[in-house]
């Protein structure tokens, strides 16, 4: 039976990785690289990178951070690839097959797809045919107004004409192998995911749906687990500030009975890996 993943969200913004709340309120972490690393030791099931930068501007106009300063998102892929061992997305700025192919080049495992999904549906199916829908990660950003969900684009800027439902499916037809489903009024908040929305969205689709946006405790993701059809838990900020998170939330799924990989067998991983 397939396991239920456990999946850490970075976010990156002009440079820096950050702590998001509401799609609007920023907090600086550091540098981009160091995360990546602890996350793929701490044996994260997945990571997902997405670039919010909105200005092209990556300098982080130092150079003592123990890193090269880089000036371009592919530099920066290509660092974080390199210091990670589990697989990785990486979402953000993505609106050619170029774009998908450079990201792919220089490490990425899959990439995640948002506003150019939306403005042009069929660019899901070009770039499954071209690159394996195994590979093609469609983000959902949603927002409640006027008591109704409505799909986000541009960075939780503009309403889309679509629901959340509608548009699930209709990623599904045009190809897409994932779905990224991101309340934006739960996001930062820490008050769990909105459990009506993953349990509506994963009831209507037949590919794995990742919750995101929410989780403040272990239990919210087993609450998501428990009440939706999820294939995977994914988090950003309470990941950041636990030492040894990933292996706590493990440890906790698996002994409270989840279908997740052991949190034992993750740690005999990484001490192999630090003999290598």
């Amino acid at each position: 039976m397939k396991k239920n993943r456990i999946i850490t969200v970075l976010l990156l913004k002009n440079g820096f990785l950050v702590q998001s709340r509401l799609f609007s309120r920023y907090q600086n972490l550091g540098n981009p690289v160091t995360s990546v690393k602890r996350f793929s030791d701490w044996a994260a099931d997945e990571l997902i990178y997405l670039d919010i930068t909105r200005d092209n501007v990556y300098d982080m106009h130092r150079d003592d951070l123990g890193h090269p300063n880089r000036n371009n998102i592919i530099e920066i892929i290509s660092d974080a690839a390199r210091k990670c061992y589990i697989p990785v997305t990486f979402g953000g700025r993505i609106r050619t097959m170029e774009d998908i192919e450079t990201r792919l080049a220089n490490g990425a495992d899959k990439i995640s797809i948002n506003t150019k999904a939306l403005d042009s549906p069929l660019f899901i199916k070009e770039a499954s045919r071209e690159f394996g829908s195994q590979c093609i990660v469609v983000s959902i950003d949603v927002k409640i107004k006027e008591s109704s969900y409505v799909v986000m684009s541009n960075g939780g800027r503009t309403a889309a004409s679509y629901d959340p439902i509608r548009w699930a499916k209709t990623v599904e037809e045009n190809g897409a192998g994932e779905i990224l489903l991101n309340s934006i009024d739960r996001d930062g908040a820490g008050n769990g995911y909105d459990i009506d929305l993953l349990h509506s969205v994963s009831n209507a689709v037949n590919i794995p749906v990742i919750a995101c946006g929410g989780a403040g405790t272990w239990e919210h993701f087993a609450e998501a687990l428990d009440k939706t059809r999820v294939d995977a838990v994914a988090a950003a900020n309470i990941f950041q500030y636990i030492d040894q998170s990933v292996y706590l939330a493990r440890k906790y799924l698996f002994d409270k009975g989840y279908n997740v990989r052991s949190p034992d067998l993750m740690l005999e991983k990484e001490d192999s890996r630090a003999i290598l």
